[in-house]
């Protein structure tokens, strides 16, 4: 049976072969990866189709168990030293989780920046402070609100959670063709502080719908009047027309004649 897993939380699950393991969605494995030994949580059983599958060393054992929660409590002293040597070298990037590799052999630090940082000389000291392989890793906003987990405003688990792959990108572009350009950043923003992922998902409808209206101003004949579109329901494909006399009609953009 294949089965995916999650190892580090910003990446996407890595599917591998469960062998003899009786395994279910949230149980805990032990990994071999090409950087090492690695723990990780099963996301999906039963899947198919995937060219590259990785073998499964063993379910966590107790022994297991403890070692990761160890990694964890540690991972929280690691964050607030490398915090530490960042603000002394002063460095732009936010430092935002600390990962202790199963075997304990490497430490991942990932971190946020607005631009490129030369971080040479802060793998130096803490390769020396904590006698580990160490990587940076740069993650962005969106990545580390996927690792933190949450709620959206509309109630549901954060669509970065919820879907699972590479991100899609979002742009303004997105939220004016869905007519919530308007609405203003808070609005329109996430917990990441990037705009909300969802926006992505229509916009595509949405701009095939609106290559087939017509644009504000137009002039039609509705019911043998003569009338201007103010307004577009881009949705519905319909539209709001004024008339002469400013009563207003709202109609699908199939009633509208020249």
């Amino acid at each position: 049976m294949k089965i995916s897993a999650k190892i580090f939380p910003w990446d996407d699950p890595l599917v591998f072969d469960s062998g003899n393991w009786s395994l279910e969605v949230g149980d805990v494995v032990i990994v071999n990866i090409d950087s090492g030994t690695e723990s990780g949580v099963v996301e999906k059983i039963n899947i198919k189709d995937e060219e590259k599958v990785l073998n499964i060393t063993r379910k966590a054992t107790l022994v297991d168990l403890e070692i990761i929660e160890k990694n964890k409590k540690k991972s929280e002293d690691a964050v607030s030293i490398c915090r530490g040597l960042v603000n002394k070298k002063k460095l732009e990037m936010k430092i935002v989780n600390a990962r202790f590799s199963f075997d304990g052999g490497r430490i991942i630090f990932s971190f946020i920046a607005e631009r490129r940082v030369d971080f040479r000389d802060l793998v130096k000291n803490l390769s020396k402070q904590f006698q580990r392989s160490i990587r940076l890793q740069q993650i962005g906003s969106r990545d580390e609100a996927r690792g933190k987990g949450g709620f959206s405003v509309c109630g549901r688990e954060l669509c970065c959670i919820k879907f699972s792959g590479n991100l899609k990108s979002v742009t303004t572009e997105d939220a004016k063709v869905q007519q919530m350009g308007q609405r203003g950043s808070e609005r329109l923003s996430g917990l990441c502080g990037r705009l909300k992922c969802c926006l992505g998902f229509e916009s595509e409808q949405y701009r095939k719908n609106l290559a087939k209206m017509p644009k504000v101003g137009e002039s039609f004949i509705i019911e043998d009047k003569k009338g201007k579109v103010v307004e577009l329901d881009v949705l519905i494909t319909e539209v709001v027309v004024e008339f002469e006399d400013k009563s207003k009609k709202k109609v699908h953009i199939r009633e509208l004649k020249t």
